[in-house]
């Protein structure tokens, strides 16, 4: 058995740490994306049939550059003016990601805490009574999470955009009702985030608006978004419509308001593939310079999925849903990740999601009431992936997963005075007897065959790992994982014979 070492060092030597360049594997993806460009149009014209939609306009964003654009029918039905790629349109509830963002980066420059009460910032909050006696007292989490028990209150929350801030400490002062106890249930509401932006008003010193254009806007670029729609040169403001009776009726707009910051941003495309590609940056974890808005840890923080939805069958298949921070986040049973968020008022739908794992993006926004956006883009992204082989982006190799792998090629089948190297834990060969991982080791490899070549450690992450052993007959799946020590060293093994 001895010619299997031999043949296993010679194999090291020509085949590991050979990889595609992470450059070729980008530019075959976006290549494979590209070719898919007409399945997308397609889709969004369909789309846009299907639910009266008078004008729509989409990008498809990868790795934080637009690859591809669309528009369709019409801002203004009465004046016929035609979306262009400078349209800009009311983004409703997509607008809550912002004002999450400017609490984090209030929060990463130690200016607030997440689990402060919402009474230390907006002390007018103290006399609110809670549903239960047992409650918590409700936190700045609990109003990014939607678990402060506050009721779903779309209907009745869209027109107040543009309340004043003497009208809402009424309506605080008079008190709000609660549909759960605050902290066990995730139930969607807008007013946490009118919460949110006094919170930033009180901590910044200045309002929601004025701090996110200084602080997230300016910084990045977006130059074209407004918060109040009669800012906007009317022949690129879409107007929004409903589908009545097989005609549109033009909606009616609302101003900015304290109830602005769940949902009374505008924007184009353009600008917001800007916010698109901040968001997409922050994968992988890495080191090296940190220059957005927000940091990477943050963003990616923002993204996590922090509060459990539901678990739903979603296009043919079941789909978990949760919550981060204002960010809604979905894993589907083939495992792809998304993160995003919809939004909806009279007169408009819209929806952005990134594929964190797959660097890819899209956004969609409709003017007419409640288009579903989210639907039309979860669609395109499984088109995408499915027709350009999409794959996730590869975790690096980590050094010492190569050079443990290196190692343990060394002791196979054998394991000739393994017991002796440093390389293995001190667990490892009183799970393992070293006489069974002889047995072992000499049958897989006698049942595979003659070795062709060693393929390179794919990496869970950084302390595991699995490599294939290529064989004449069949193939050899070597699985190990690492010690949590300063020098991790082989904690656990698998070898077993694999199609």
């Amino acid at each position: 058995m001895k010619n299997y070492l031999i043949i296993l060092s010679k194999t090291m030597a020509l085949t590991l740490g050979l990889t595609v360049s992470a450059s070729a594997q980008t530019d075959g993806a976006l290549k494979a994306i590209q070719q898919t460009i007409p399945f997308i149009d397609s889709a969004y014209r369909a789309f846009a049939r299907e639910h009266h939609s008078p004008g729509l306009a989409y990008a498809v964003v990868y790795r934080g550059q637009v690859i591809h654009t669309g528009t369709e029918g019409f801002t203004d039905v009465e004046q016929r003016i035609p979306v262009t790629d400078r349209s800009v349109f009311r983004i409703a509830s997509m607008t809550k990601s912002f004002v999450a963002a400017a609490i984090l980066q209030l929060r990463d420059a130690g200016k607030l805490r997440l689990d402060d009460p919402v009474t230390q910032y907006i002390p007018e909050f103290m006399d609110q009574a809670l549903p239960t006696d047992d409650a918590p007292a409700i936190t700045i989490r609990h109003l990014l999470t939607h678990t402060s028990g506050l009721p779903e209150d779309d209907p009745w929350g869209d027109p107040q955009l543009d309340m004043s801030r003497e009208t809402f400490y009424a309506l605080m002062k008079e008190g709000f009702s609660f549909s759960n106890t605050p902290g066990v249930k995730y139930e969607y509401s807008n007013t946490p985030y009118a919460l949110l932006g006094e919170i930033i008003r009180k901590v910044a010193g200045e309002g929601f608006d004025t701090y996110i254009n200084q602080h997230i806007l300016k910084p990045l670029g977006m130059e074209d978004t407004y918060w109040e729609y009669t800012e906007v040169p009317d022949d690129l403001l879409a107007k929004g419509y409903r589908w009545v009776k097989d005609a549109w009726v033009k909606q009616t707009m609302v101003g900015n308001g304290v109830y602005g910051a769940m949902g009374g941003m505008l924007t184009t495309l353009g600008d917001f593939a800007k916010y698109m590609a901040m968001h997409q940056q922050a994968w992988p974890a890495r080191d090296g310079a940190d220059p957005w808005p927000l940091k990477r840890a943050s963003l990616r923080e923002m993204q996590s999925p922090w509060v459990f939805n539901t678990l739903t069958p979603f296009n043919g298949s079941l789909t978990s849903f949760a919550y981060g921070y204002a960010l809604r986040w979905t894993r589907d049973a083939e495992q792809v990740t998304t993160v995003g968020h919809t939004g909806g008022l009279p007169g408009f739908g819209s929806n952005w999601m990134i594929l964190p794992d797959h660097d890819l993006g899209l956004v969609c926004f409709s003017n007419v009431t409640y288009a579903p956006a989210a639907a039309v883009n979860t669609q395109v992204a499984t088109g995408i992936i499915q027709r350009a082989g999409l794959k996730p982006r590869p975790i690096p190799v980590p050094p010492i997963l190569k050079q443990r792998q290196q190692a343990l090629l060394s002791f196979l089948p054998e394991w000739e005075n393994a017991e002796d190297s440093p390389i293995f834990s001190g667990n490892f060969f009183t799970d393992y007897y070293i006489d069974m991982l002889r047995e072992q080791s000499k049958a897989v490899l006698a049942e595979a065959g003659n070795i062709i070549k060693v393929r390179d450690v794919v990496p869970e992450n950084n302390l595991r790992g699995t490599f294939i052993i290529e064989c004449e007959r069949r193939n050899v799946e070597v699985f190990f994982s690492l010690t949590p020590e300063k020098t991790p060293r082989i904690q656990q093994f698998e070898m077993k014979v694999v199609q």
